[in-house]
Order: C-alpha cells, then sequence, then structure tokens
C-alpha cells in the first residue's frame, strides 16, 4: 500500500469525525420564554467544547500528515496502529457531545470532562505509539535518513502533551472547567509548528 492511500483512508475519517462535531451545536426553538440571545449564550459549553475539539482534530490531522510524509511506505504494523488511531479519532464527537451537555449542570459534569479528556489522551497516546513506531522502529521505511538523536528529539515533543492531558483526565473530578481549559491549551499549544514537526524541515508535501 502506498502512503497517498493510506493518508486517502485516513483523512476521510478524519473529516468525518471533524464535521460530525457541528451536529451538537442546536440552534433555539422559537417560542422560549427567553430571547434567542439568552438561548444562544446558554449554549455556550457546546461551542467551547466545538471550537477545543475541531481544533485538535484539525492539528491532528495536520501532524498525521506530517508524521506518515516522513514514510516511503507503510508496513502491516503501520497500517494497524494507524486504525487504532483512526478509532480514537472517531469517539471525539460523541466525548464532544457529552460535554456539552454535562458541563453546566448539577451531576453528571466531572465524568463528563474526564470522558473528554481522557478521549484526548487516548488519541495522543495513540499518535505517539505510532509516532515512536515509525521512528524508532521502523526508520528503514524513512524517505529521509534522521539522525536517531533528530528521531528521539520529535519524539519527546510529539509526547509532550501526555502529561497535561493525564492531569486534565484527573482534574475532571476536581474541576470540570479546569479539565476544559488544559484541553484548550493544548490544542493551541500544538497549533505551533515547533509542536508539529513542521519547523523541522520534515516532509509535508
Amino acid at each position: 500500500m502506498s502512503t497517498g492511500r493510506l493518508e486517502a483512508f485516513s483523512d476521510a475519517v478524519i473529516a468525518v469525525a471533524a464535521t460530525l462535531l457541528v451536529l451538537n451545536l442546536v440552534v433555539p426553538a422559537p417560542g422560549s420564554q427567553h430571547s434567542l440571545a439568552h438561548d444562544l449564550g446558554h449554549q455556550w459549553p457546546a461551542y467551547a467544547a466545538y471550537a477545543i475539539s475541531f481544533l485538535t482534530i484539525g492539528i491532528i490531522w495536520i501532524n498525521h500528515h506530517v508524521m506518515i510524509g516522513r514514510l516511503r511506505e507503510p508496513d502491516h504494523s503501520i497500517m494497524i496502529l494507524n486504525l487504532l488511531l483512526l478509532m480514537t479519532i472517531g469517539v471525539l464527537p460523541f466525548a464532544t457531545n457529552l460535554l456539552s451537555t454535562y458541563l453546566t449542570k448539577s451531576h453528571g459534569q466531572q465524568l463528563a470532562a474526564a470522558v473528554y479528556a481522557g478521549a484526548f489522551l487516548l488519541m495522543a497516546t495513540a499518535f505517539g505509539t505510532l509516532n515512536w513506531h515509525i521512528l524508532m522502529h521502523r526508520s528503514d521505511l524513512l524517505r529521509a535518513k534522521l539522525s536517531r538523536e533528530e528521531r528521539r528529539r520529535i519524539l519527546v515533543t510529539s509526547a509532550s502533551g501526555l502529561g497535561p492531558y493525564v492531569i486534565a483526565t484527573g482534574l475532571a473530578f476536581v474541576s470540570s472547567y479546569a479539565s476544559l481549559a488544559i484541553c484548550g491549551a493544548l490544542a493551541l499549544f500544538y497549533a505551533l509548528p515547533v509542536a508539529s514537526g513542521l519547523g523541522r524541515g520534515a516532509p509535508v508535501g
């Protein structure tokens, strides 16, 4: 299988996951006791969860392109690990809907935030595992030769979100809002070129 076919399938799954997020944004029903502005503002958890999830999925798409772009060709183990990564991405619309529904409720908000942050943690773990496998175990399949030091530096940067996601998942049981804030901060961090590897001359086309 070529990297082009692997990316095409991955792009389709990622695109569907990103598109499904918008289903969490609901138009307020007419005839409410409050104004439209009030009803729209009342849905702010859905907007926040949507923005963070969409940005995170978008960054994963960029970083996935960089990661696969380093490959000359994938092997069976890479394709299996890639499927596991896509499976974790496919769960994000559910986790986003769960958080936006329960964030401001009097019960269930902490567990919903833990599931939300935990979904990101699973995704980051799957991405890091695939990246580690490519760079450290299948470096013979890379398009351009990278020194072991360069490969380790890429891995350290790409795995730097694991710790904060663990914290966000645990902290959810103390403050669901703090957990959401950490997830948002990580999305912004991974939007930086230094976090994606785009600043290291990685093949992106």
